[in-house]
């Protein structure tokens, strides 16, 4: 067996040992995810009232956990990652599944910015141009969908609004 023979053939029995335990870490960290509690939120468009069932995310756990590993969304869900003060915002795609779009929102609740389908798996920062106090995830074509722009309302418990 040639050295090249040998090197490939060790660098399989490699991989192969370690893809097993690879397996075993997703595992458990898909075990170790946390829990949302959800709420209803409404986004007053040119249109009329978009609605939507959402998960909030207020821990900087829930903000890092945020809709990692999940592999589907229901077309009137989301997931509403809330600050304590309005500030730049960066997200990833990282262990991020489903394409989304993110509307970034202010502390007046009106939506600053919006990123339309983001990358799945990315880990491009993605940024609010502005400083924002939430940031709300939807399935990817939602905004244009529902003719979203920036300057609508974001109606939520979470934000103080009924």
């Amino acid at each position: 067996m040639s050295i090249v023979s040998r090197i490939v053939a060790v660098a399989f029995v490699l991989i192969w040992a370690g893809f097993p335990m690879s397996e075993k870490a997703d595992a458990q960290s898909r075990r170790a995810l946390l829990n949302f509690a959800t709420e209803s939120l409404k986004i007053e468009t040119a249109s009329g009232a978009q609605k939507f069932t959402v998960e909030v995310a207020r821990s900087p756990r829930q903000h890092a956990q945020g809709l990692m590993f999940r592999r589907r969304l229901a077309a009137d869900a989301g997931m509403l990652f809330v600050y304590q003060r309005a500030e730049p915002v960066a997200m990833w795609m990282q262990n991020t599944f489903i394409p989304l779009d993110m509307l970034f929102i202010g502390a007046d609740r009106r939506i600053v910015h919006i990123v339309e389908r983001t990358v799945p798996l990315s880990t491009e920062t993605i940024g609010s141009v502005e400083p924002a106090l939430s940031v709300l995830e939807l399935n990817a074509g939602t905004v244009s969908r529902l003719g979203i722009k920036s300057g609508d309302v974001v109606v939520s418990p979470a934000l103080g609004g009924k």
